[in-house]
């Protein structure tokens, strides 16, 4: 195994161990930060000992974080973390979160996990080791791919909170994308990406969406056959939104929903 990948592996368990400990916990503390957003303790804890972790092994590299900043470098290496991708989840006993961790070289992913222990699901890539995921803990590793779906009205898509999308001024694109699909459904957050991964699901839209939320989604997605850009069509996890598909029905939902 790639010892970058390996790596991350032993952080999102370094993760897991301090998440899974606090959720649920009658003594959660959870506070807002100024864009609103919640904080718990859990979430600054498991990022730094995240942090700790590349700070002993990998000293040169950068690191990027939810909590504690950074960036991502253009030119060398750099970590990025979301270390509970779902607070909002979390911190209502709702086991659908993640911690999510990405490794960019030179500005582009080439490892990513994303790990939800609350749910015993875990997801991986590495580029050109393909997409990964298993059960956890100690689940026999499987390997994913996306839908063959080729046609919008045949496909299945999700997002995480359409009023993000009223609040944005956007509402009627996504209604628009909901017309011109067979089903839809609000998963959220990673996990609907990671479905897309799966072939579960062929879209999923983030029409808000940060750095840190979408780095370790684009090499798990693209290893499986599909496709991670913004609502530009650009091939980036920076774009404050992102659209993922199978890579089939891509332009077509993009033709609906871009920007």
């Amino acid at each position: 195994m790639d010892s970058d990948l390996e790596l991350a592996l032993r952080l999102a368990d370094t993760a897991d161990a301090i998440t899974l400990d606090r959720f649920r916990a009658a003594d959660l503390r959870v506070t807002r930060k100024p864009d609103r957003t919640p904080v718990t303790d859990a979430d600054t804890a498991a990022e730094d000992a995240i942090r700790r972790t590349i700070s002993a092994e990998r000293p040169d590299d950068a690191v990027l974080g939810e909590e504690r900043g950074g960036d991502v470098p253009e030119s060398g290496r750099g970590w990025v973390l979301d270390p509970i991708d779902g607070t909002k989840n979390f911190s209502r006993g709702m086991p659908v979160w993640a911690t999510l961790i990405a490794l960019t070289v030179d500005g582009e992913p080439v490892v990513g996990v994303a790990s939800a222990p609350a749910l015993g699901r875990r997801w991986w890539a590495a580029r050109g080791a393909g997409a990964w995921t298993s059960d956890t803990p100690g689940g026999e590793p499987r390997r994913i791919g996306v839908s063959g779906v080729t046609d919008l009205a045949d496909a299945y898509v999700s997002t995480t909170d359409i009023q993000t999308f009223a609040g944005l001024g956007r509402r009627e694109h996504y209604l628009r994308l909901l017309d011109a699909c067979w089903e839809s459904r609000a998963f959220g957050d990673f996990w609907q990406h990671c479905l897309v991964a799966e072939g579960v699901l062929d879209i999923a839209v983030d029409v808000l969406a940060s750095t840190w939320d979408l780095a370790a989604l684009m090499p798990i997605l693209t290893e499986a056959g599909g496709a991670l850009t913004d609502l530009g069509g650009v091939s980036t996890f920076a774009g404050g939104d992102g659209l993922s598909s199978n890579g089939e029905v891509h332009d077509a939902a993009l033709a609906i929903i871009g920007r």
